[in-house]
Formats: structure tokens, sequence, C-alpha cells
């Protein structure tokens, strides 16, 4: 049985850092990443990696703030998030699959883990 699942959510303050864990099972993933969706909105893309660690992928309001990397030994990705802002409040998801995309669509997804930031 594939699983993904997500650890080291909570609550943080605005400016803050948290680090989101990410352990797979039941296969490897050529890409591993982060999408996240805040109440009311749609899901959206955060990071990706490839399966190397030598490609990664940001959506622009992450960009410099997050940083995405992988254990391949322990088959778990990590979402280590910096400066955090309100607007960064949402349920983070951990997704896994074989084509790097910066779009919603894997094929495996975790049950989430909440972020929030406080003002």
């Amino acid at each position: 049985q594939v699983q993904l699942v997500e650890s080291g959510g909570g609550l943080v303050q605005a400016g803050g850092s948290l680090r989101l864990s990410c352990a797979a099972s039941g296969r490897t993933f050529s890409v591993l990443g982060w999408l996240r969706q805040a109440p009311g909105k749609e899901r959206e893309f955060v990071a990706a990696i490839s399966r190397t660690g030598s490609v990664t992928y940001y959506a622009d309001s992450v960009k410099g703030r997050f940083t995405i990397s992988r254990d391949n030994a322990k088959n778990t990705v990590y979402l280590q998030m910096n400066s955090l802002k309100p607007e960064d409040t949402a349920v983070y998801y951990c997704v896994g699959g074989e084509v790097p995309s910066m779009t919603t669509r894997y094929s495996y997804r975790g049950q989430g883990t909440q972020v929030t930031v406080s003002s």
C-alpha cells in the first residue's frame, strides 16, 4: 500500500519557521512535492524536487523563503519554511509522481498537515 504521511505542521508567528516532513512508503517516486490549500481557496502548487534533488521547482509566492529537499535513503521529502506570512496558512499536502509538474496533478497525495501563521 502506497502512503505519504506528513508531519511538522503547527502554529507559528509571522516571520517564524517550520519544517514539514513527509515519509513515503510502498514505493519510491521520481518526483516529490508539496501542495497547499487555504480556507476557501483552490489547492495550489508549492514546490517539487527531482529524484536526485538536482532540480527543484517553486511557486513564485514561496521562492526565496521555502526550501524543498529529500533523503532517498529514508524515502522522505522535507519543506523548510522560513519568513512565514499569514497568507501561508493552509493545509499542506505531500505529493508524489513520475513527471515534474508545477500544477496540482500528482498521482499520490497525503492526508495533509495544518500550518497556521498568526500575525
